[in-house]
């Protein structure tokens, strides 16, 4: 019967072999401790172990599963895996593909909680000394909450029977997985609005959730959540499960409310004991402002019966006009008679003839001040003259000297410009006579014969340039490079036709080819 068995391939039977594991374990949970963890790969896909006291089995989680994952494994963290069993076959392994992951018990939480928060502290997020106080009088409260939950209801109704004012809601998910990100947003939102825009920026911002488990308020847990918190620049006030739960989140706010309903009674003060408190200061002040006038009245009073009476301020005074009125028509008679009587003595000196010599001597008096008066006059007019004629030839040889050294500056600017150019014409001159000279000497003759070749010239000294014409006697003149010249005389012309001289072969005589 064995004969009768079909024939597989390896590749048939590992299909088959996955297709059973698949199929028998769909979706399991695993509890063990994660082993050879080593973070992501360089794909984004993480591979390591889970395994207990006496089996192991691999464990895989792909990329796009571990960016969801709100608490990610580490090296001997005990978890719980929930995910699905397949088998790798080009190694006949069998292996678990991890979707959720969490950890084994609230040990490893706490654990984990204690890590995270002695992490935080350590980089001084949970400092007191950042801590913010609240303002007394809030105009505008923002709230991070669900909008759907009874938190958000619980704070506005404490809010309107305390002091009511305006309230923001940022609305969010406070379980599950993206809350951390929409709760971080939420407190960023509210410190990024301006005063006056479309979202008022509120002045006091209330992070707010109910009760449950340590698993249930992990999200306020989170690094981007607490890191929120402690970069807000406006008061924060945690209001996160109930009074014996604690979230990180708690250390990073600027207060900790135990309640929801406890943060909004942190926020504002009880109207109706600030109108008691305002009505109360408002008698005290007025009862002090009349023991001030009282006061200061009986000081007003004391004082004025201090003081004398009116008729006793003036009566010496009045007495002492009463003596001077009664010797005053006496002293004015006593005047005027000692008046008249120095009159009349200083009236018996005076003469016509005396008053006449008077006058005639203030007339030459006045005419001899009179002339000295136009001399000076005169004198002085001439002198401003002269000093007006000085300073005027001051100022013109001044101004002379001034534009004799500009002119002598520009002359010398101008004398450097001409330098300059002169320079610069010689320079291009020179260097135009240079390119001259080398084409005049690369164009000249002399370079022709010195390169092997020779110039013949006649008695007359005109050049030859053919053999034509030239009769047997003839004198001619070679002249070869360097001023070296050679008389010769025509024997004969011949005239080669159709033959060439061989390469190399000596010159013979100027016009004969051979």
């Amino acid at each position: 019967m064995q004969d009768n068995v079909p024939e597989l391939t390896v590749a048939e039977l590992s299909q088959a072999v996955k297709r059973t594991v698949e199929d028998a374990f769909g979706y399991v949970r695993v509890r063990g401790e994660v082993s050879g963890w080593r973070g992501p790969h360089s794909s984004g896909h993480c591979y390591f172990a889970l395994k207990d006291e006496s089996a192991r089995i691999d464990a895989i989680i792909w990329r796009g599963t571990f960016g969801k994952l709100k608490i990610p494994p580490e090296e001997g963290m005990e978890v719980i895996a929930v995910g699905r069993v397949s088998t790798y076959p080009n190694r006949s392994t069998y292996q678990i593909i991890i979707e959720r992951i969490e950890p084994a018990g609230v040990g490893a939480l706490m654990a984990l909680l204690e890590q995270r928060r002695k992490a935080l502290a350590a980089e001084g997020l949970f400092d007191e000394a950042r801590k913010r106080p609240l303002p007394y009088l809030p105009r505008v409260i923002g709230v991070v909450t669900s909008p759907t939950g009874a938190v958000i209801r619980d704070v506005l109704h404490r809010l309107a029977d305390r002091f009511p004012t305006d309230v923001v809601v940022w609305p969010v998910r406070v379980q599950g997985e993206g809350a951390a990100e929409e709760i971080a947003r939420g407190i960023e939102g509210f410190n990024r609005a301006s005063p006056g825009g479309m979202v008022p920026r509120p002045d006091i911002i209330i992070v707010a959730r109910g009760g449950g488990s340590l698993e249930d308020l992990w999200e306020f847990n989170e690094e981007i959540v607490v890191r929120a918190a402690a970069a807000s620049t406006i008061p924060l006030i945690s209001a996160v499960g109930h009074e014996t739960d604690w979230t990180l989140i708690d250390h990073a706010a600027d207060f900790r409310a135990p309640t929801p309903t406890a943060a909004a009674e942190m926020a504002v003060p009880v109207r109706s004991q600030l109108t008691a408190d305002v009505a109360d200061r408002a008698r005290r002040l007025i009862a002090c402002l009349q023991r001030i006038i009282e006061h200061r009245r009986s000081a007003l009073r004391a004082a004025q019966r201090g003081l004398p009476r009116l008729n006793d301020l003036v009566a010496l005074p009045r007495q002492r006009l009463d003596e001077a009125s009664g010797r005053l028509p006496r002293a004015l008679l006593a005047n005027a008679r000692a008046h008249a009587t120095a009159l009349a003595r200083i009236s018996g000196r005076l003469s016509r003839g005396q008053l006449l010599r008077r006058i005639a001597d203030c007339r030459e008096r006045a005419a001899g001040l009179s002339g000295r008066a136009r001399r000076a006059q005169v004198a002085l007019q001439r002198a401003r003259q002269e000093r007006l004629a000085r300073t005027a030839h001051q100022l013109k040889q001044r101004q002379l000297a001034s534009r004799i050294a500009d002119g002598r500056r520009q002359s010398d600017i101008l004398w450097q410009r001409a330098a300059r150019a002169f320079r610069g014409g010689v320079e291009r001159r020179r260097d135009r006579l240079d390119r001259v000279s080398k084409l005049l000497e690369a164009l000249s003759y002399e370079k022709v014969l010195e390169r092997g070749f020779a110039l013949v010239r006649d008695s007359a000294g005109r050049l030859v340039r053919r053999s034509t014409g030239q009769m047997p006697g003839t004198s001619l003149e070679i002249n070869f490079a360097g001023q070296d010249r050679l008389g010769v005389r025509v024997d004969g012309v011949k005239r080669a036709e159709g033959r060439s001289r061989a390469p190399g072969a000596g010159q013979a005589s100027l016009f004969d080819p051979d």
